[in-house]
């Protein structure tokens, strides 16, 4: 049974998820890339987008991770790609890239994969990890206009059975680390973050929740 939570627990990681939400307005575009992760919910996402005509092209990138090492038979992007297939997206709509293992990883090799030919995209990722893609995909694949979006998932909705709300913030966590320190390393672009988020982050850190830093 999943453990109770403190108020203030629940408030923090709150405030992390918000600041890590976009979902941007989105257009028709050359292909939609999906993020490989331990969330299916976002191949679901990138079918009903296909659906729309939002792209007549879905890639799905993603070999394994810190959260999906043996939830699945075989890579994150196979394991997607089915999905997309079991919700009515044609096979040869489909493209694989089954090797990245971070979201780094996701773009770069994605942006490989295009090889020059692709204008516009769509990220697909889960909603607390939009703001990193963001950031990512503007550092390592400038050239490309880039919209961002998730499944239509509530904050209360996010934890599943193999993904518990502790692991959920931890990961959160982890991530606002990730959008301060990797714009001096090259991997992301600069962003703003709020002394709210900052003051959450370091209260989480002290609560335990450093797992993912």
């Amino acid at each position: 049974m999943e453990r109770a939570f403190s108020p203030a627990v629940l408030q923090a990681a709150r405030t992390l998820w918000n600041f890590h939400l976009i979902y941007d307005e989105l257009s028709e575009v050359d292909v939609i890339i999906g993020l490989g992760s331990y969330d299916l919910r976002v191949a679901d996402r990138c079918a009903e987008l296909f659906h729309q005509r939002m792209a007549k092209k879905i890639l799905f990138t993603g070999k394994s991770g810190n959260w999906t090492n043996n939830l699945f038979d075989g890579s994150e992007a196979d394991a997607f790609a089915s999905r997309a297939r079991e919700r009515g997206v044609p096979a040869d709509a489909i493209l694989i890239e089954p090797q990245a293992t971070n979201i780094g990883e996701n773009i770069r090799f994605s942006r490989a994969m295009a090889k020059g030919q692709v204008a516009r995209i769509i990220i697909v990722t889960k909603p607390q990890t939009q703001r990193r893609a963001y950031a990512t995909v503007r550092a390592q694949w400038p050239e490309v206009s880039a919209l961002v979006t998730a499944p239509m998932t509530r904050f209360e909705e996010q934890p599943i059975e193999a993904y518990s709300f502790e692991m959920f913030v931890h990961e959160m966590v982890g991530d606002v680390q990730r959008i301060r320190d990797y714009p001096s390393k090259g991997f992301q672009i600069a962003q703003s973050i709020p002394a709210s988020v900052a003051d959450a982050f370091d209260f989480l850190v002290k609560e335990g929740y450093h797992h993912h830093l």
